[in-house]
């Protein structure tokens, strides 16, 4: 599946309404057409099939019918209610982020299709059903009745299990395990196993020109073929200066582009409508997504993380957890090739450079904030220690050992101003002197 259609199908699937939608649309067809089967085959199935059908007359049809119409309803109601009451307690209790994370739960959106289609295919049922004042022959849809008996033993079932799986959703354990899954499938998407390491960036020229953005809102997605494309047909050399994630402003510039061959500057005409194309080939919105931006995943778990740690919660021991998701997110990208992309035509040559995040933002990105918020608590500290030092061990090629250096520095001295016992911050300022001698001489 390419990052188009895997953008389409992340719009699809961050929305509570497709699903229940198409089952609705489903069980209005099934409520029409199973009344004309019913009425095809009326008297003459076998006793061995009649005996588990419906045997009720058109009042009890519609009785049964009506239940099942009026209670669906109302539990449907109930449902959404409690949605939206656990979309409220993760935005207030954990970070606004982390709603795209619950509107994408497949089982919400089983139990509300479920319900729905339950409803609307015994509403449908309940018109074909005829008493004996209604001027024509008296028609009980046996078949009918039964499948919405068994739809509504379903959704009761389906009740019990969606509020088995609510208690279990809402708990910061498993929404940290949804997040850190769904930010290795955006690592195997845009850094997999066996990307090749990129070569040398090509240069700009005096020749080239910056392009604005025509729409406000962050970047989602990129066309990597239509922007190669657009390079191609125009002769040109594009590099985007915006990576996934970012906030564009209308007007401002986010790309920049020179010609392939120096000395043959690119027209007006050339340059408005190599504008356009790129601008066509950019994807934005009003929220960051998982499908092109790594970033967007380790923002979750440190906004999570730096809720946890204010005042008003003061749950420590959370935002420890969050940062061995961040340890292992870091690690496992510590084996493979981060950083931009470089998109080559048919001849091997660059033409198209797309910024992609590098190990040293995202492990700053994981740091600065939970850094500032919580080395005033001594297990949070050591905790980013040990991230640090997980980190090193994993760095093979020894490419990130200034960076982490780096943030031992800011570590040691976030905590010498911190209000420690001396006892406590010694032990801390030695653990820290410890991991960089071994970052120093692995």
């Amino acid at each position: 599946m390419n990052r188009q259609s895997v953008r389409w199908a992340d719009a699809i699937r961050t929305r509570l309404w497709p699903v229940p939608t198409l089952a609705v649309a489903l069980a209005v067809a099934l409520g029409t057409a199973l009344p004309a089967l019913d009425a095809t085959v009326d008297g003459q199935l076998p006793a061995s099939v009649s005996v588990l059908l419906f045997s009720g007359g058109p009042e009890a049809a519609r009785a049964v019918l009506q239940a099942i119409a009026g209670s669906l309803i109302t539990v449907t109601s109930l449902t959404f209610s409690l949605t939206v009451v656990t979309l409220q307690l993760a935005s207030s209790q954990f970070s606004p982020r982390l709603l795209r994370t619950f509107s994408a739960d497949r089982f919400v959106h089983g139990t509300l299709a479920l319900f729905l289609a339950a409803f609307a295919f015994a509403l449908t049922v309940l018109r074909s059903v005829r008493g004996e004042g209604s001027g024509h022959t008296p028609f009980v849809p046996e078949i009918s009745v039964t499948i919405a008996f068994a739809l509504a033993i379903a959704s009761v079932i389906g009740l019990v299990l969606f509020l088995a799986h609510l208690t279990r959703e809402i708990r910061v354990e498993t929404m940290m395990r949804t997040v850190n899954k769904e930010t290795q499938d955006t690592m195997d998407r845009i850094f997999p196993a066996d990307r090749p390491a990129q070569g040398p960036a090509p240069t700009t020229g005096a020749e080239c020109f910056r392009i604005q953005t025509t729409s406000s809102g962050f970047l989602t997605s990129l066309d990597e073929a239509a922007l190669l494309e657009a390079a191609n047909k125009h002769g040109a050399v594009l590099r985007l200066d915006k990576e996934p994630g970012s906030s564009l402003i209308q007007g401002v510039p986010f790309a920049t582009a020179w010609p392939l061959k120096t000395g043959t500057p690119l027209t007006a005409k050339d340059r408005d409508a190599l504008s356009s194309a790129i601008n066509a080939a950019v994807t934005t919105g009003f929220e960051r997504t998982s499908v092109q931006d790594l970033g967007f995943g380790f923002r979750q778990l440190v906004d999570v993380a730096v809720r946890a740690l204010s005042p008003g919660i003061n749950d420590p021991t959370t935002a420890v957890h969050i940062i061995g998701h961040l340890s292992a997110l870091l690690c496992r990208l510590a084996e493979r090739e981060a950083g931009p992309e470089h998109v080559t035509d048919d001849k091997g040559r660059v033409r198209v450079v797309l910024p992609l995040p590098s190990l040293p933002e995202l492990l700053g990105l994981s740091m600065t904030q939970i850094r500032h918020y919580g080395a005033a608590d001594p297990e949070v500290a050591r905790r980013l220690l040990q991230l640090l030092h997980e980190l090193a061990l994993c760095d093979k090629k020894q490419t990130l050992r200034p960076v982490i250096l780096e943030h031992l520095d800011r570590l040691r001295e976030a905590i010498t101003a911190s209000s420690y016992l001396e006892r406590e911050r010694r032990e801390l300022l030695d653990d820290i002197d410890t991991c960089s001698a071994a970052v120093t001489n692995p």
